[in-house]
């Protein structure tokens, strides 16, 4: 499928599931091709999720259908379609705490939990987490099957507004209060991963249907959200930091790019409540952006340059 010259041994890759919002901004789609191209990576399925309050042009019960339909579309972009299940997540966030969602990417996310497999699973959210805390609510044993890696949540210790975990904070404390090993990246650290649309220009437009469409619909949205009166996008720069999923999973095992803290609560105002006597959970305070982004320029450009 692939014009590497390598291979990855059958031993060193990993089982992914990737959860994406993939037509809530302009991010996604970059960090779903990543995940497409990267041989390490047995990507199982992906699972189109909602961004209802968001709703944008598609309404709070569209969203996941619209992350759906923008999924097959980078695929079809890609030479994929087909090539891997996509699957539907809820289309809204969860009333409380106790009561999931029942959704073919929930059910998705336990039938491959529940396999017998070697290789480890992980799940790479890449906004909200209303899926994975329903197929843990419906299924609590896969906790012990799985890692969950969540894009998402404000900087500790205090948190506060993250847009992620604003989609579903009732999903973000079942997470928390769960069994599931969970590897966060909050806000300033997904940050990181900032580019410069001259950078796109030069190093992903020139690459075939794929990269045109990345480049382009990145500028388009860009410009669409500037009638919005507020300081974000930029106007000239954009963080991939959706990417932050693709970097752990890449980084050197020896590094510690992470501390381990006890898990918290989220507070209404998406404040973090702590001494919960709770598991502890990895808090990312570093990742890779050369590596990450190199890494995906140079794929993008082998493949379709």
């Amino acid at each position: 499928m692939w014009n590497y010259e390598y291979t990855v041994p059958e031993n060193k890759r990993v089982r992914v599931i990737v959860h994406t919002d993939c037509k809530n901004e302009a991010d996604d789609q970059f960090a779903l091709a990543h995940h497409l191209m990267t041989p390490r990576f047995d990507v199982r399925g992906i699972v189109a999720g909602h961004f209802w309050k968001n709703p944008q042009t598609y309404g709070e019960e569209g969203t996941a259908k619209a992350s759906y339909d923008e999924i097959q579309k980078v695929m079809e972009l890609m030479g994929l379609e087909g090539k891997y299940p996509v699957l539907m997540g809820a289309a809204v966030g969860m009333k409380d705490e106790e009561t999931p969602i029942d959704s073919e990417g929930a059910r998705f996310i336990i039938e491959e939990a529940m396999k017998e497999d070697s290789r480890p699973l992980y799940v790479a959210c890449q906004g909200a987490v209303t899926d994975v805390a329903c197929a843990l609510l419906m299924k609590p044993e896969i906790a012990e099957r799985m890692t969950v890696i969540w894009i998402g949540g404000g900087d500790y210790p205090k948190g506060g507004f993250e847009f992620n975990l604003m989609m579903d904070v009732h999903a973000a404390n079942v997470l928390f209060s769960s069994k599931v090993p969970l590897w966060q990246v909050p806000k300033s650290l997904y940050k990181v991963m900032a580019v410069s649309l001259a950078e796109l220009q030069l190093k992903v437009r020139p690459c075939g249907k794929i990269g045109e469409y990345l480049f382009r619909q990145m500028v388009e949205f860009n410009q669409a959200a500037a009638k919005y009166e507020m300081p974000w996008p930029h106007g000239e720069i954009w963080g991939l930091g959706d990417q932050g999923t693709i970097a752990v999973l890449m980084e050197e095992l020896e590094k510690v790019s992470y501390d381990l803290v006890p898990a918290p609560r989220v507070a209404e105002d998406m404040t973090y409540i702590h001494n919960q006597d709770s598991r502890e959970i990895r808090v990312y305070k570093y990742l890779d952006a050369r590596l990450t982004l190199e890494d995906f320029f140079a794929k993008l450009t082998i493949h379709f340059g």
